[in-house]
């Protein structure tokens, strides 16, 4: 016999034989640490939420996730327009694609202001293979030898990448970082004027940090931009998923496990630095080079 027949013979309502739902303690907690994750990465969708939420232990569906996310009435991020890509006549793209780590970097500038009203200026550098972000320049004013110089800083700790990307901006075209990269035999790559889709890794990554910093803060200084700018690229190179890389961060933080004999020999030291081989030349070359452009 059906409930609806029932329900009519005993003239109960049919409402009162439903179950009622039940949270278990696990979804108060979990439904806390949503709310949380998402008022610390404001501008973060559920999945990378739920990518957040699997690299600190929980067991969880992105469903659950998604079910929590629209109960508590959490905002999704708009979509990023859908982009045209310049292909040629036999399907090949026209932009070199990056094969491995050093292999494309690409670089690119920023404009905000301070408080007073004062210009803000930021040099992005990208890894496009592995997606880090190598260095953000923060000053008041950014030319062709600040240019030289951040490069000359990445490039003592990481060797010379393969190939350089970005627009025709003046600073990249001078003669002055053309041919100091020239002479280093890294090869320079220049976008169409006005197609700024065919940097498209730099231009994204720009968009997140205008999007999740630079719209949500209010700088007095160039020290405080410095400042809050470096430690949003910490935490975008450990912490932040990208999608494109699995919702896994661009450079995780790896803990090297502590052996019971490096204790017992460095007793007073309370931390242990691990030393990474450094590629490509060696400072002196650096000094030389960058005297060589000075003169």
């Amino acid at each position: 016999m059906s409930e609806r027949r029932v329900c009519r013979a005993l003239e109960r309502p049919r409402s009162t034989q439903r179950q009622a739902p039940t949270r278990s303690d696990g979804e108060a907690r979990l439904r806390e640490e949503i709310i949380k994750l998402a008022c610390q990465f404001g501008r973060y969708g559920y999945r990378r939420i739920t990518a957040l939420l699997r690299h600190e232990g929980w067991r969880v569906n992105h469903k659950c996730v998604e079910r929590i996310w629209h109960q508590e009435g959490l905002k999704v991020p708009q979509k990023q327009p859908k982009r045209k890509r310049l292909w040629l006549n036999d399907g090949s793209c026209i932009r070199r694609r990056p094969e491995h780590p050093n292999h494309v970097w690409t670089y690119d500038f920023v404009a905000d202001r301070t408080r007073n009203g004062r210009p803000l200026r930021m040099l992005t550098l990208l890894d496009e293979y592995t997606r880090e972000s190598l260095a953000i320049k923060v000053d008041r004013t950014l030319k062709a030898y600040d240019v030289v110089e951040q490069l000359a800083d990445l490039f003592v700790v990481r060797g010379t990448p393969d190939f350089i990307r970005s627009d025709n901006g003046s600073e990249f075209t001078s003669d002055v970082v053309r041919g100091w990269l020239e002479r280093l035999g890294v090869q320079t790559l220049f976008i169409e004027p006005g197609s700024p889709w065919e940097n498209g890794y730099i231009e994204s990554f720009n968009g997140k940090l205008r999007d999740e910093l630079l719209n949500g803060e209010i700088f007095d200084t160039v020290i405080e931009a410095r400042i809050v700018i470096e430690r949003w690229r910490k935490q975008y190179n450990t912490k932040r998923p990208h999608s494109s890389l699995g919702y896994l961060p661009p450079a995780p933080e790896a803990i090297l496990p502590v052996q019971k004999n490096q204790l017992d020999l460095n007793k007073e030291k309370t931390q242990i630095q691990v030393g990474t081989k450094t590629g490509g030349w060696s400072s002196g070359s650096f000094l030389d080079n960058l005297q060589f452009i000075k003169a």
